[in-house]
């Protein structure tokens, strides 16, 4: 018989729910204060500061978790297995579902380490855009590097938008434009 996992402890609980109450307000509102993000948590303002000193700790842990979910999700979706359009999809999929955590983590890359961020989440959008260029799949006129910031900034655009689009209507979205372009179809 095995035995179930641990369950956090209550510590954990109530910085988890802090973290990701954290990533719905800054999401929303950019440069919310941890007053709004205690009322969020469902907390007090002070219980907010006795697990992160400041702004700056709370938006370090939730880049960290970002980074790992996000790191997690394109390291499963086995990028260099699959054709050029599937592993995109896959890519954006993976980044879509990290959610307010990637909007907070692409627009506040200063809290995470940033060789962290390039080796699990810009390092790998880069080498799946270079194989793209060389198999002649992605335009090669634009820099790789142009191209990442590009996408990043339309998933984030996509999640930012008060939209009740599913997640995979967004991946669709998100995965044609960057592809197709927004040049319609009778063109």
């Amino acid at each position: 018989m095995s035995t179930p996992a641990p369950r956090p402890g209550l510590r954990e609980r109530v910085a988890a729910a802090i973290v990701d109450a954290a990533a719905a307000v800054f999401a929303e509102r950019g440069d919310a204060s941890m007053s709004e993000v205690a009322a969020a948590a469902g907390v007090a303002r002070g219980t907010v500061y006795r697990y992160f000193q400041g702004r700056e700790a709370l938006l370090e842990a939730l880049g960290t978790v970002a980074v790992e979910e996000a790191g997690r999700g394109l390291a499963a979706a086995r990028l260099d297995e699959v054709a050029i359009g599937e592993a995109f999809t896959r890519a954006v999929r993976a980044l879509v579902l990290v959610g307010d955590y990637f909007v907070v983590l692409a627009r506040e890359r200063a809290s995470v380490d940033p060789v962290e961020f390039e080796r699990r989440i810009s390092g790998v959008l880069r080498a799946l855009l270079e194989r793209g260029q060389s198999l002649g799949e992605i335009r090669g006129d634009v820099p790789v590097g142009w191209l990442v910031e590009v996408l990043i900034g339309v998933i984030v655009s996509v999640l930012g938008a008060a939209s009740s689009a599913g997640a995979e209507d967004k991946v669709d979205v998100i995965t044609s434009l960057f592809l197709q372009g927004a040049r319609g179809g009778s063109e």
